[in-house]
This record gives C-alpha cells, sequence and structure tokens, in this order.
C-alpha cells in the first residue's frame, strides 16, 4: 500500500506532506510528496486529510458493555474491535482490585489472547490492588492491600509478561520497598494516593516514574503543601491526563501541558464498560456505576466518578478543540508518549520506518476518514 498526499504527522512531531509505502505490515518508507510510485500496491489518496500514527492507549477498562477483568475471549475481542474502528490501535487495558485469585485469571485469558481483528492487546496496567483504601475512588476497597513483590512476579508470570505498570501508593506498607525491588522489572506509577510531597520525592527517587490519571484520587497543590503532582513535575515524571472534559478543568490540560512539556503528557481514556452505549447502570470492578451524559459516577456514590465513557480519539480530539491545545500535540500524547511509557515505541505509535503500518486518515475536522492497520484499511 501507498498513502499518498496527506500531512504526515512525522517523527519530528509536525505535519508534512508526504508519501508513505507500507509492506508486510510495517512502514517500509517514508518520501516527499510524489516521489513514491505504485507498481502492484494500491494507492490511498490522503489529499486534504492529516495522517498521524494509529492511537495507544495504556489505562483504560472497557466499552461497549465489556469490562476487561469479567470479559471472556469473545467480550475482550468486541473491546478491541471498538478501540480500533475508533482509532485505537494499541491497547493495554487496567486492571482493578482483586484478590490474586481473580488477578491472576484475568493474566491467564491476557496471555492466552491472540486475535488478527480488533486493537492489538500490548499490555496490561495493574491499578490496583496496592493503593491507598482513602483514596479507592471506584475500586472497590474489599480488595485493596499492602504491595507484594512476590504476588506481583507470579501474576507477571501468569500473564507471559504483559504487566507494563503497576500502579501503588508510596505510602502504604511495603511500598517502597516494592518500589526499589520491582522498577527495573516494570513501569510503577504513584497512584491513588494520600502521599505528601517528600513521600512522593522519595518513591519517584526509589523508581517510580508514572503517575496515573494526574490530579485525580490524589492531593491537589498547596503552596505550602505541594503534594506529588510537583513531585513528580520536579522528576521529570511522566504523567496521565483524562481529558473527557469531565475529570480535569481545560485549564487544567493545558497547563499540565505546559509546566511538564510535550514529551511528558499521556492522554489516557479510563474508559469503563458503558463507553460506545448509552445512559444507563453498569458496573466498574463489581461495583454499581450510574452513567448520565458524559458521566459516570458510583451509583452509591454520586460524589465519585467511575472511569469515562470517552474512547481515547474523542478525548485527544476535545483537548485540540475544546481544551486549546495543538494538534501536534495532542497526537503525540495520544501516541508515540504511550507507546514509549510501556516499551512498545518500536512498534506503535509512530509512521517511522519499521513501525507497524498502523495510520489514522483525519479530515480538516478531525473525522475519522480512513483507518490502516498493519497496511490493511480497516471498515469503520
Amino acid at each position: 500500500m501507498i498513502i499518498k498526499n496527506a500531512m504526515v504527522y512525522t517523527s519530528d512531531h509536525r505535519f508534512e506532506k508526504k508519501d508513505i509505502r507500507i509492506k508486510d505490515e510495517r512502514i517500509a518508507e517514508i518520501a516527499e510528496n510524489g516521489a513514491l510510485e505504485a507498481k502492484e500496491e494500491d494507492v490511498v489518496d490522503g489529499a486534504e486529510m492529516y495522517a498521524i500514527p494509529g492511537l495507544v492507549d495504556i489505562h483504560f477498562h472497557g466499552a461497549v458493555g465489556y469490562d476487561f477483568c469479567q470479559a471472556s475471549k469473545e467480550e475482550l475481542l468486541k473491546i478491541a474491535e471498538y478501540e480500533a474502528k475508533n482509532g485505537v490501535l494499541a491497547i493495554c487495558p487496567a486492571t482493578m482490585s482483586y484478590n490474586e485469585e481473580i488477578l491472576g485469571h484475568i493474566m491467564d485469558k491476557a496471555a492466552d489472547y491472540q486475535e488478527d481483528t480488533g486493537a492489538d492487546l500490548v499490555g496490561i496496567n495493574m491499578e490496583g490492588p496496592f493503593i491507598n483504601i482513602k483514596k479507592a475512588g471506584a475500586q472497590n476497597p474489599e480488595y485493596i492491600m499492602p504491595a507484594d513483590k512476590e504476588m506481583f512476579l507470579r501474576l507477571q508470570e501468569r500473564s507471559g509478561g504483559l504487566i507494563k505498570l503497576v500502579d501503588i501508593a508510596p505510602e502504604g506498607e511495603g511500598a517502597m520497598e516494592f518500589i526499589e525491588q520491582c522498577h527495573d522489572k516494570v513501569k510503577i506509577s504513584i497512584a491513588h494516593t494520600c502521599c505528601d510531597y517528600d513521600t512522593a520525592c522519595k518513591a519517584l527517587k526509589k523508581g517510580a516514574s508514572h503517575m496515573t490519571h494526574l490530579y485525580n484520587a490524589m492531593p491537589g497543590i498547596n503552596h505550602r503543601e505541594p503534594g506529588p503532582v510537583i513531585a513528580a513535575l520536579e522528576a521529570g515524571a511522566e504523567v496521565e491526563l483524562i481529558a473527557d472534559g469531565i475529570h480535569i478543568h481545560p485549564a487544567m490540560v493545558r497547563t499540565t501541558f505546559r509546566i511538564f512539556g510535550a514529551d511528558k503528557v499521556i492522554l489516557i481514556s479510563d474508559s469503563m464498560e458503558a463507553t460506545g452505549l448509552l445512559d444507563g447502570d453498569y458496573q466498574l470492578g463489581g461495583q454499581d456505576v450510574t452513567v448520565k451524559g458524559k458521566k459516570a459516577v458510583l451509583t452509591k456514590d454520586p460524589g465519585v466518578i467511575a472511569g469515562s465513557v470517552t474512547n481515547l480519539f474523542d478525548c485527544m480530539k476535545n483537548c485540540v478543540q475544546n481544551m486549546g491545545i495543538p494538534l501536534e500535540v495532542a497526537v503525540l500524547a495520544a501516541t508515540e508518549n504511550p507507546a514509549g511509557a510501556i516499551g512498545v515505541e518500536e512498534d506503535y505509535g509512530k509512521i517511522a520506518v519499521g513501525n507497524y503500518g498502523n495510520v489514522l486518515l483525519l479530515d480538516q475536522k478531525l473525522n475519522i476518514r480512513n483507518i490502516i492497520q498493519k497496511g490493511r484499511i480497516m471498515s469503520i
């Protein structure tokens, strides 16, 4: 396949008119516009369209009525197909807080998952259970427990090495030891925490390098108590943002990109099973959730947001159209940055020679017109 005439998002994070050749599922050549001649390849005309990499979501829980933790193989495929049809071509779904028995079955299922359609399952984000019960949010308090290195290692073995992120509250029992002993085995993210600035600094020095859904389920910024957000800023940590318009005010989204830098911000959806469906009653982590409009809350405690109902592509689009983030920056935060965070950047998240031929063609209003997955046009 050759994609011609598109404004291609290049490796230096700019849009330039280029041609792209995809061969044997991967990008084989990127050349000046008009330089590539088709032989026996299909030609896709990208005139007046942006060509961006397929998106990478490293933190979400489900969609179209299915939850990653409860889904069968067939239901997981339904989630993956929904994500792919919405431009997300690589997924790293998140677990909720459960005991080892339940988490073990989730890891077994993921390890056995191999499908040719839908988004590629490239990792698992282990969001619970090593978090602070006081900042549980929509996590089930029944399963929250101290950090356990041996439990993690057993789960990692069952997953076939798929666990790419472990979320942890650094003030918890055994948390600092876990960070020190496991940071070279898996990326460690500060999450669902009550920790202060000094504790967060200590965790970051010991090897934590990532922040889960920044601002949510953690202390905010105060001029006398700067908290974990400022600790992350000073340490150069990566930070996740949910840009659904519900979790974070647009001014804070703009501020985060400005102070952390475009290369440190990772857009996530944190979407749950109601994503892609109508308002109603759903579940997340075994707890009842009520969805109305763009907001999902715990049914028993409507003041607690329970994930989002917005997919990553719409979060990225929302950043550009409603939050004042430049398109080039928003694309970086939804593609290359998340891919790099979980170590899959040689395959996903970039339009670069050697990477998979995963390309989205968008019109000037940022609507998806074509999805090309590993060199094949996907029906949408």
